[in-house]
């Protein structure tokens, strides 16, 4: 197969790429983070020839990430994920840094500000979500919370006493704490007395469990059957893993998708938004009502505090807040713009606008 080719193929050596596996769960990466990095370096490896990555060096990187480039023009994002993957495969798989990739053709970002919807706009599209699916859309909201942060909540991270959440492993196995709003806890708690009655259900059929991080399952063996341990927003049906023993997922995010995507279009809202837009409009109206960037930043999970100032050009203002000048023209020259001369409204004279 010529060495340009970057259609897929079938995969290369198991043996490899299964101890890539183990590498990156060594080093406690998301399963999604794990899926996407052996893609990319399956990938790489058809990509030049089969040949194993450590008789490979940098011009064979660079011609994989040109081809991503300027062929297949793939979006920043997508790009930057490969070559993520190819860095993680040198420096920690197989021990080696590189150098000499500067001048590979990289896709540049696009600054983009996010979808933000307003107050009224949020409350018409979850007033037309109800059950699990309408709860978790509203603890998006109301908390900050991202898609899967939300679905991956546990019967014990929910705090009543203390109204927060505790959100486990977020993004960057990151833990942190949100608040429970006062206007959810009623709604939430009656579906944890009906989520409390599956789990029942599934304790005394004997032989449903849940899957617990990391290796909690070998430290505590009856974990998994514990209702602390059981997901907040289960999903109804089972699956059977590798060992043969039957777990309980959480709700799938295309279920709680849909629901949004079916709400949204019945609102009337025209704006393209998605169930993370909910996360961008919460910390939006925050930064409206006046709390600072770095509570915001603490409720976000963000690592850094230049990705929280976004929502400050959302605002078209800095974190102080900024007037344009224009606003403070005399009210003679502004009268100019604001007075309406007599007819200006009427449909006769707006024609061709």
């Amino acid at each position: 197969m010529p060495a340009n080719r970057i259609e897929a193929t079938p995969s290369a050596k198991p043996r490899f790429l299964d101890h890539v596996r183990e590498v990156i769960r060594s080093k406690h990466y998301s399963p999604r983070t794990e899926k996407a990095y052996v893609f990319w370096i399956r990938r790489f490896i058809v990509f030049s020839g089969r040949r194993h990555p450590d008789t490979m060096a940098e011009p064979e990187i660079a011609r994989f990430l040109e081809a991503l480039a300027t062929r297949l023009r793939v979006s920043a994002s997508t790009q930057n994920q490969a070559f993520s993957a190819i860095l993680f495969l040198y420096r920690n798989v197989l021990g080696r840094e590189l150098k000499g990739l500067q001048g590979t053709p990289r896709a540049k970002l696009p600054e983009r500000v996010p979808v933000v919807l307003s107050q009224n706009e949020v409350a018409a599209i979850l007033d037309r979500m109800s059950g699990p699916a309408g709860l978790a859309a509203s603890l998006i909201y109301a908390c900050g919370l991202r898609l899967m942060e939300v679905l991956q909540l546990r019967a014990k991270d929910i705090d009543f006493d203390r109204k927060e959440i505790v959100v486990r492993r977020g993004k960057g196995q990151k833990d942190r704490r949100t608040m429970l709003p006062p206007g959810l806890e009623m709604a939430l708690l009656a579906h944890l007395i009906e989520v409390q009655r599956a789990h029942e259900a599934d304790r005394r059929s004997g032989d449903i469990f849940v899957a617990l991080p990391n290796r909690l399952g070998r430290k505590y063996p009856t974990a998994a059957r514990d209702w602390s341990w059981y997901w907040a927003f289960p999903a109804t049906r089972t699956y059977i893993d590798a060992t043969g023993r039957r777990f309980r997922h959480h709700l799938h995010e295309t279920v709680l998708q849909r629901a949004f995507n079916d709400a949204l279009r019945g609102s009337g809202v025209l704006k393209p938004a998605t169930c993370h837009t909910l996360r961008h409009s919460f910390a939006t109206h925050l930064l409206e009502r006046g709390y600072d960037l770095r509570t915001i930043q603490e409720l976000l999970g963000h690592a850094d505090i230049s990705t929280t100032m976004i929502y400050t050009h959302v605002l078209n203002r800095g974190g102080r807040g900024v007037e344009s000048p224009w606003e403070h023209l005399p009210p003679r020259l502004l009268s100019k713009y604001t007075a309406r001369p007599e007819g200006a409204l009427d449909p006769r004279n707006l024609k061709g606008v």
